[in-house]
């Protein structure tokens, strides 16, 4: 049985009498101990697809529809006792910009030591204590973090915070949600490391959002491309990387500067997202494709597993 399983996860928002299709007919398995990026331009819904999974989308404005089985329940069902007794504990995140979580006018250790407690509740202060300081050491923070400001400290050193608020309970699932991009590149490469260092410690499951495409190729198992709230290509990394089939993935690499071998011309995909208020007649990427035929414009690809085990949704892959 996987981790986690999603099945059809279809997220619509009510807004001013329209219906926004954010994230449509998705599925796909994330393994014990897997790792999985999901890439895709600016809107094309990956943080809704990682708010969904974890029911915090506002219900006034949000219709989420669907199953997300996390070992064997679905989150999407549970009552709110059980949900909350399972979110941190078992299923965490870290969101991007979540160092400006934090209350600027209480230390790093007394707020940790403060979150510990709301699902440990009989910690004495000692237990709470010593826990935040083995945490803070194992992302290779010193000691003395616990009796700072969070002004104190630097942007890596605050996301090192937030990922070990995220560990504090040993969960089994980790979100990452964009949770490096405001770090200069090498803070960002260091941090990574050190997550994948604890994934093989901890045995944890790691779903990576990113609009990174080399983030991806070097943190991760699996990568799952999407685009206007759409799945185009799901599978192995080393796999799609070395030979992407949909057109869209193909795109994302190719705006992707090499650091190696020849440097080519960077090339952007032309044109925009679609008003996602509106169905697509054909295939949802059809407006941007330059590889288009005439059936993609009027049928809307099947998702099929090719000789490899990848799922991709497209009229001309494989071919």
């Amino acid at each position: 049985m996987p981790l986690l399983s999603i099945q059809n996860l279809q997220v619509k928002y009510r807004v001013k009498n329209k219906e926004i299709h954010a994230v449509n007919n998705i599925s796909f398995d994330v393994e014990q101990q897997d790792s999985v990026g999901i890439v895709g331009e600016s809107g094309s819904g990956k943080s809704t697809l990682a708010m969904a999974l974890l029911r915090l989308l506002p219900e006034r404005i949000a219709e989420v529809s669907g199953e997300v089985l996390f070992a064997g329940e679905n989150l999407l069902t549970l009552d709110d006792a059980r949900l909350k007794a399972r979110r941190w504990t078992e299923m965490a995140v870290v969101f991007q910009k979540s160092m400006s979580a934090l209350s600027p006018v209480h230390k790093i250790g007394y707020q940790m030591a403060d979150i510990y407690k709301v699902h440990v509740k009989t910690a004495t202060k000692e237990q709470a204590k010593a826990r935040i300081l083995e945490l803070l050491e194992m992302v290779n923070l010193p000691a003395r973090v616990y009796t700072m400001y969070p002004h104190e400290l630097s942007g890596g050193m605050m996301q090192r915070v937030s990922i070990a608020l995220s560990l504090m309970h040993n969960p089994k699932l980790l979100i990452l949600d964009e949770a490096t991009t405001a770090l200069d590149v090498v803070t960002q490469g260091q941090i990574l490391k050190e997550i994948m260092q604890l994934e093989e410690r901890l045995n944890i499951a790691r779903i990576m959002i990113t609009h990174d495409m080399s983030v991806v190729a070097t943190t991760c198992k699996k990568v799952a491309v999407m685009y206007a709230g759409n799945l185009l290509e799901f599978g192995l990394v080393k796999d799609i990387i070395a030979a992407p089939e949909h057109p869209y993935t193909k795109g994302l690499l190719q705006s992707i500067p090499a650091l190696k071998g020849e440097r080519g011309e960077l090339i952007g995909i032309a044109g925009y997202l679609p008003d996602l208020s509106k169905s697509p007649s054909g295939c949802i990427f059809a407006d941007r494709c330059p590889s288009r035929k005439p059936t993609c414009e009027t049928e809307t690809p099947i998702r099929r597993t090719l000789a490899d085990g990848r799922m991709v949704a497209c009229h001309i892959a494989g071919s």
